[in-house]
């Protein structure tokens, strides 16, 4: 749930684009074919119709009856796309994360250093502006945990 919300308000990628392959209606508009649409990942993840009132907080708990369940359109959270198209990497990427998270947890007891400044940005990707300085303390023992 935590990794879930994490990759809502900070997705891998901010949009994706994909091609149209026919002439198509979407929502009332007609969509001509090879026509590119950009699909902007981010707004939907911070969508209030979609994730309600508390869009922007880090609630990990509207995850808790599952994936399809967390936002109002069950399609709503796409942070590797969606379809034939999702991110080929997805299942590693998660393994990955989950793996970092789980060894740091069992080493090391860690927090934000005081100097931090949340000022998410994008440039091609989304990234914290002024860094993301942590403060690691290395467990010493069963205690410490």
């Amino acid at each position: 749930m935590i990794l879930n919300e994490s990759l809502r308000l900070y997705p891998p990628i901010v949009a994706t684009i994909r091609r149209a392959k026919s002439d198509v209606e979407l929502g009332g508009y007609k969509i001509p074919c090879g026509t590119e649409l950009l699909i902007p990942i981010i707004a939907v993840h911070h969508d209030q119709a979609i994730w309600g009132n508390d869009v922007n907080e880090f609630n990990p708990d509207r995850f808790a009856n599952g994936v399809p369940r967390a936002a109002k359109h069950p399609v709503g959270f796409i942070p590797f796309g969606l379809g034939a198209r999702t991110c080929i990497g997805q299942n590693l990427a998660i393994l990955q994360a989950k793996l970092t998270l789980a060894i740091m947890i069992q080493r090391f007891t860690f927090h934000l250093a005081p100097t931090y400044q949340h000022a998410p940005t994008v440039l091609m990707l989304l990234y914290p502006q002024h860094g993301a300085p942590i403060t690691f303390r290395k467990l010493n023992s069963c205690e410490d945990r």
